[in-house]
C-alpha cells in the first residue's frame, strides 16, 4: 500500500540514500576488480563488499531483484520500493559513469569475456565496462541458458537474503557476501553471473550496448521459503 506520509520521514530518505550509496559502491567495486587478470577477482570483490556493505549501511539490498522479491512477498512498501529502486539504478550508472572516466585503456581485457565483440564496440574507454556484463550470454551458450543461470544464482542469493533477515550484522554479511561470491563463480561462464540488474544497466547505459541485456531483468522474481525464527 502506498503511505505518502513517508515522504516526511527521515528514516525513509536514508534508506534510500543508502540504496544508492551501497549499489555505486557495489558496481564500482566489481568494474574496478574487473581490470584485474585473473578471473576470480570480480566474485571475490563482489562477494566481499556486499558483505561489508551488510555490515555498515544498515543491511541495504543495493539489488533491484532483491527489491522485488520484497515487494513481492509484501515485506516491503510500494513507496519505500520504488524509490530504491529507482536510488539503485541511479547509483549503479553514477558508479559505471566513474568507472568509464576513470580506468585506463583495457580493451584487450575484452578476450576474457570468452564473446565475440564486434569491432565497432571496442572504443579504448569501453573494454573494461564491455568485460562486466555489458552482455549478457556467453560464447557458444544461448539466452535460455543464460537466463537458468542467472535464475539459479539469483535465486540462491535471494534464499541467503531472506534467511538472515533476522540474524546479526556480521553473521548475515558472511551469508550474503558468500551467496554472491558463489553465484558471481557459478553463472559468470554463462551469464556473467550478475544476480543484479542495476550491476548490468550502469554498465549498458554508458557502453549503449544492451545485447542480451533482458536477461538481467527477465529471470522470475524469485520467492523464497518464509523461515522461522
Amino acid at each position: 500500500t502506498l503511505c505518502p506520509q513517508e515522504l516526511r520521514s527521515r528514516c525513509f530518505w536514508r534508506g534510500v540514500l543508502a540504496e544508492a550509496e551501497a549499489t555505486l559502491i557495489l558496481v564500482g567495486v566489481v568494474l574496478g576488480a574487473s581490470a584485474a587478470p585473473e578471473p576470480l577477482a570480480p566474485a571475490l570483490a563482489g562477494g566481499l563488499v556486499t558483505g561489508a556493505l551488510s555490515c555498515t549501511l544498515g543491511a541495504p539490498q543495493a539489488n533491484p531483484a532483491l527489491t522485488l522479491a520484497l515487494l513481492c512477498t509484501r515485506k516491503l512498501g510500494a513507496l519505500r520500493g520504488a524509490a530504491g529502486l529507482l536510488a539503485q539504478c541511479s547509483g549503479a550508472v553514477l558508479a559505471a559513469v566513474a568507472a568509464h572516466l576513470a580506468l585506463p585503456d583495457a580493451t584487450g581485457l575484452v578476450t576474457r569475456v570468452r564473446v565475440p565483440v564486434p569491432r565497432a564496440h571496442t572504443g579504448a574507454s569501453t573494454g573494461v565496462l564491455m568485460l562486466v556484463l555489458s552482455r549478457q550470454v556467453g560464447a557458444g551458450g544461448t539466452a535460455g541458458g543464460a537466463l537458468a543461470w542467472e535464475t539459479f544464482a539469483t535465486f540462491q542469493l535471494a534464499l541467503a537474503a531472506f534467511a538472515n533477515t533476522d540474524r546479526a550484522a556480521p553473521q548475515a554479511g558472511l551469508a550474503l557476501g558468500s551467496a554472491v561470491a558463489a553465484g558471481a563463480l557459478a553463472a559468470g561462464p554463462f551469464s556473467g553471473g550478475s544476480m543484479n540488474p542495476a550491476r548490468s544497466l550502469g554498465p549498458a547505459v554508458v557502453t549503449g550496448i544492451w545485447d542480451d541485456h533482458w536477461v538481467s531483468w527477465g529471470h522470475p522474481r524469485v520467492r523464497p521459503p518464509e523461515t522461522s525464527g
